[in-house]
């Protein structure tokens, strides 16, 4: 197999990474603290001396996970924006509207959730 030159920073790179990601999962694996098995109060969870309450695994509103989604969805948007901020005057007319169109698009999807109540706790 022969590859160009170029490709060879790349591989070096990947394998490093693999490498750091095998080496980091071995060493916690060997070196980290060591469970001991069976019902200790050692191993028993608790929350600064106050005596926990309920089962764990009660459920969350739906509401919660949906503006968790929601957040991140909003958040990915800005972060889209960045590369227009950095090359707008290169971009010039077209990228402004391609910028006013995506922009668009995420207000339809802001006032469709809105409207649907997904922000409204009261409900």
């Amino acid at each position: 197999m022969n590859l160009p030159e170029s490709y060879i920073p790349i591989l070096i790179q990947a394998g490093v990474a693999v490498a750091f990601v095998a080496v980091s999962l071995l060493g916690a694996h060997f070196l980290g603290p060591k469970q001991k098995k069976g019902n200790s109060v050692k191993n028993q969870s608790w929350e600064c001396g106050v005596p926990s309450e309920g089962n764990a695994r009660t459920p969350f509103s739906i509401k919660y996970f949906l503006t968790a989604v929601l957040f991140v969805l909003f958040d990915i948007e800005i972060v889209f924006f960045y590369p227009y901020a950095v090359n707008f005057r290169e971009f010039g007319m077209e990228g402004f509207l391609a910028v006013l169109t995506f922009v668009a698009i995420f207000f339809m999807a802001f006032f469709y959730v809105w409207k649907r109540g997904a922000l409204d706790w009261d409900k």
